[in-house]
């Protein structure tokens, strides 16, 4: 089984990219640190859930989405 944070953080980048947007637009946009963002898609950071919230707001999609594979 892989990690959430893995899993979380691959599907922001893959939904990220669909979207055509860059980290730095995606960071604004949820408001968190353009570095931050990074991590998060590399499975590194351990954002809270109010992150993630936001993340899954400024993509569009339901949260339950970014946390499936």
């Amino acid at each position: 089984m892989q990690d959430w944070r893995a899993i979380f953080g691959k599907n922001v980048r893959r939904v990220r990219r669909l979207r055509g947007l860059t980290q730095e637009a995606l960071a604004f946009e949820a408001e968190i640190d353009l570095t931050y963002v990074g991590g998060i898609e590399r499975g590194k950071r351990n954002p809270s859930l109010l992150v993630m919230a936001r993340i899954a707001e400024a993509l569009s999609v339901p949260l339950s989405k970014l946390l499936t594979e």
